[in-house]
């Protein structure tokens, strides 16, 4: 491979691990002061440009398609392996974790929840479907393939895509929610490494995420 594809897939590597960590550290920590719904577009729009830089290096440098992270044409049975796999994470993962993390005393996502909450619904649904898309476009698709493309090990590839998924979380969540994101994290890439399915990750993702965030507040009322 010649070297400025090299050079471009490195710098691609690291816009997809570090890239959505620093923009949530910027978002939370510089505009701590300024009102939530004028930051979250930001950090939206931060994490929309990467992709789309990440997407511009496959497609000009590495001169790939994106069927080299795992997105091929839409098929019902990625439909439905993502739909079996966010019932596995809402009805069996998140119930035991969540008594799992109350045994142990560790906070969970109560804090970034609740402000997550006070966003307006219709906020909440857009944030989790570009949320959900670009987190497994970039750490489950780009970051696994192209680091197993450089260093020729799955789980070298697989540990260093989980722990920057739970780093970047860490400005929102709290250490504790992030622990947590390393554990999905890691079934979240056993799967795509199982199935090489992106889309039935991103499904999975965003149906998870709704049913966690946007749905509670619904069934409580």
């Amino acid at each position: 491979m010649a070297y400025r594809v090299e050079f471009a897939t490195l710098t691609g590597v690291c816009l997809a691990l570090f890239g959505p960590g620093i923009t949530a550290f910027v978002s939370v920590k510089i505009f701590a002061d300024q009102p939530l719904l004028w930051v979250a577009p930001f950090a939206q729009l931060s994490m929309i440009l990467i992709c789309a830089s990440i997407m511009m290096i496959i497609k000009h440098r590495e001169r790939l398609t994106l069927a080299s992270i795992g997105l091929r044409t839409f098929n019902w049975r990625s439909v439905a392996w993502g739909g079996a796999f966010a019932a596995f994470l809402i009805w069996i993962y998140s119930p035991v974790l969540a008594k799992a993390m109350a045994v142990a005393g560790i906070s969970w996502f109560e804090e970034g929840l609740g402000k997550a909450r006070a966003l307006p619904s219709w906020y909440l649904i857009i944030a989790i479907l570009i949320g959900g898309t670009v987190e497994e476009f970039l750490y489950r698709g780009y970051a696994i393939e192209r680091l197993l493309w450089i260093t020729g090990n799955v789980w070298i590839a697989g540990l260093i895509s989980v722990f920057a998924f739970g780093l970047a979380h860490v400005p929102v969540w709290g250490w504790g929610a992030a622990l947590t994101t390393v554990l999905s994290g890691s079934i979240a890439t056993a799967f795509y490494l199982w199935r090489k399915d992106l889309l039935a990750n991103i499904i999975a993702h965003i149906v998870t995420d709704l049913a966690g965030i946007v749905l509670p507040p619904f069934l409580a009322s």
